[in-house]
């Protein structure tokens, strides 16, 4: 299988375009993790880091998760990774949103519901993911880890993005994050449909990419 490109692409390369999925996709993404929070079905295991971190120190969930990327930006440096627009982009819109949505959305109390807004977040996650990913303007300092793993190794990304959730999820379980079936559900899925939607939306070099854009 055809290894996707997602080294950084020249911002000269159509920045209006490119800005707009970015930002696009960063606030859908922040709308998904608004999404798996108020399913109360178990949460992605980054939430489930930010959650136990959100008890612990009493700040919101946007709060939280902009001070934890700023940490993953160090874990950054044995790879190599450079950090672009899109990695401080990541950080401030993602941030905003999941906090803007989770005030004027509810928590979830029937099972019909919770399920609907679980499998919808699941699916938006993904999508948000490779649509930001996809424009090669610098991942977020979390993809940052997936792609700088995925380029030095040549592992999949499916394989790549699932150990990273695998590990992310014990840490938030040990300082007491929500974990439920919602965590396995997404634990399981979001390294296959991330990998199978980012040729879909990642910008490439060739003329083929300007046509499709």
């Amino acid at each position: 299988m055809a290894v996707t490109d997602l080294s950084p692409l020249s911002l000269r390369r159509a920045p209006a375009r490119r800005g707009v999925q970015l930002l696009a996709g960063l606030a859908l993404y922040g709308a998904s993790m608004a999404m798996l929070t108020r399913a109360r079905l178990g949460l992605d295991p980054w939430d489930v880091l930010n959650d136990g971190l959100t008890k612990i120190t009493g700040l919101t969930f946007g709060t939280i998760s902009a001070v934890v990327a700023v940490f993953v930006l160090l874990l950054w440096i044995p790879l190599r990774q450079r950090p672009g627009i899109g990695t401080v982009a990541n950080i401030a819109v993602i941030a905003v949103a999941v906090d803007a949505v989770r005030a004027v959305l509810p928590d979830q109390h029937v099972l019909v519901w919770q399920i609907l807004m679980l499998v919808g977040g699941v699916v938006l996650n993904a999508v948000a993911t490779a649509v930001y990913v996809g424009t090669r303007l610098g991942p977020g300092p979390r993809d940052g880890l997936m792609t700088g793993l995925h380029a030095r190794t040549g592992w999949s990304v499916r394989l790549v993005r699932t150990g990273i959730e695998v590990l992310v999820l014990a840490a938030g379980w040990l300082l007491g994050g929500a974990v439920g079936v919602g965590t396995v559900l997404y634990a399981l899925s979001i390294g296959p449909l991330t990998q199978a939607l980012l040729p879909l939306v990642t910008w490439r070099t060739g003329a083929h990419q300007q046509e499709q854009h």
